[in-house]
């Protein structure tokens, strides 16, 4: 049996572009790979009329240039940038361990010593950032990525930070409302290196207790939790551990731990490993302003080709998550961020059912081409919530449904599926025996 993935080829230059890895207001990200080398990248495809419109070509610039410039074997490596007439292509390192934050998410806490060694790469990262003049302000556990081998590597710079203004502080509050450290609450200007290395303590205690130590569904009440510092370590966190956590979560940034005296902290210390760097290279940043020229010398274009057909069985095989056991987690019923079903309905049912249990739950839904975009009424912790749903057709009467999550709060996210869920029971095939599994 022969079967047409939905999907078309596409070329960027010398780069086949695959599936989406993930998917933000403004870019998408894509699994790509260079047709010459076979080497696997992932690219970041952002809208430039979205760019202009927003004014966000400094961001862009800004996010392009931080990456160039910070070489480190624990920052996602940048290897080019290209533009076409409509959009502009970062051409990033793939990796292929997936987020910290699933980790977490799928097995809970971490032991000690493994929770202990992703921290020591993390600041190692983060010193080299800030030895740079970067500051990098959104450090979270979701911008922090695995490889196979388990080496942490920072990404998104999205929201970072050159060297501080004249009076030596950033003025411009960001980040994510969990992981900001006090004085960037309090407005008044901050030093971007105390407040990276508040973010990185919020990240050593949830990946050590499997929850964040300030969390209140009230935004003023969560705001008033971080400034007075008003968290307690679980009873597992060792005496080091907690001496350590209690010196970084410091309210006040003046007395803060600093980096230089984290490297000295024992509890640290221990099973310490230096970074290896590569041959360091000469950084050019000509293609950074290049890339919103119209010049024709710069400019890529893309080509699409026919759908491509493959056998059923190989579609299965190299599709990992098309086994239903995904769509359930088993360990801890966490729904993850992109999940896929199949289902023996006609599209247009699927289509509708998918209307059907989204509506009741406060969403508002567009449709087009078999793909459907559902956008939350409510604005959670991290904005509204937005979910893309698509229908691939693998046979005559076999479907494939694909949702994921593409803005908002993962945590909600999970709320949400558990319901939206049970909405489509007549539509997943088999699922009833797999639904008791899931738990919120």
């Amino acid at each position: 049996m022969s079967v047409k993935v939905p999907a078309s080829r596409t070329h960027v230059g010398k780069y086949e572009l695959g599936r989406t890895l993930g998917e933000g207001s403004f870019a998408k990200v894509k699994f790509a790979k260079n047709v010459e080398t076979g080497d696997c990248v992932a690219i970041k495809i952002v809208d430039r009329d979205q760019v202009l419109r927003h004014k966000m070509v400094e961001q862009i610039k800004r996010e392009i240039s931080t990456m160039k410039l910070i070489k480190h074997p624990n920052v996602i490596k940048i290897i080019e940038v290209m533009a076409s007439k409509t959009k502009i292509y970062i051409i990033l390192e793939f990796v292929d361990g997936g987020e910290l934050f699933d980790k977490i998410a799928k097995h809970g806490r971490l032991r000690e010593d493994e929770a202990r060694r992703y921290f020591q790469q993390l600041i190692n990262a983060v010193d080299y950032c800030h030895s740079r003049g970067v500051y990098h302000r959104d450090l979270k556990p979701e911008n922090l990525l695995l490889d196979s081998y388990g080496v942490l590597k920072i990404s998104d710079f999205g929201l970072s930070a050159f060297s501080q203004q004249e009076d030596g502080l950033l003025h411009t509050a960001c980040g994510t409302p969990n992981y900001v450290a006090p004085e960037v609450l309090n407005d008044k200007g901050y030093d971007g290196r105390t407040s990276d290395v508040w973010s990185c303590g919020v990240i050593l205690f949830v990946l050590m207790a499997g929850f964040l130590p300030f969390d209140e569904s009230n935004l003023m009440a969560l705001y008033r939790k971080i400034c007075r510092a008003d968290f307690s370590c679980p009873s597992w966190f060792s005496a080091g551990a907690r001496k350590l956590i209690k010196r970084i979560l410091d309210p006040n940034p003046l007395t803060r731990i600093t980096i230089s005296e984290m490297l000295e902290d024992e509890w640290f210390k221990k099973g310490f490993k230096p970074p290896h760097f590569d041959k360091e290279e000469d950084v050019n940043l000509d293609d950074v302003d290049a890339i919103f020229n119209n010049s024709k010398e710069h400019l890529v274009t893309e080509r699409k080709e026919k759908p491509v057909s493959m056998n059923a069985f190989e579609l299965i095989s190299r599709t990992k998550s098309f086994s239903l056991e995904n769509l359930f987690e088993k360990q801890k019923g966490l729904v993850k961020r992109e999940t896929r079903f199949t289902s023996q309905c006609p599209a247009n049912e699927i289509m509708s059912k998918i209307e059907e249990a989204a509506r009741p739950l406060g969403f508002n839904v567009r449709k087009g081409n078999y793909k459907i975009k559902l956008q939350g009424d409510k604005t959670g912790r991290k904005g509204q919530l937005s979910v893309a749903t698509e229908v691939f057709e693998v046979a005559p009467s076999l479907h494939m449904v694909e949702v994921r999550k593409t803005g908002g709060d993962t945590l909600e996210f999970h709320k949400f599926y558990k319901k939206f869920s049970s909405g489509l029971k007549d539509v997943v095939w088999q699922a009833e025996e797999n639904t008791e599994e899931l738990r919120a």
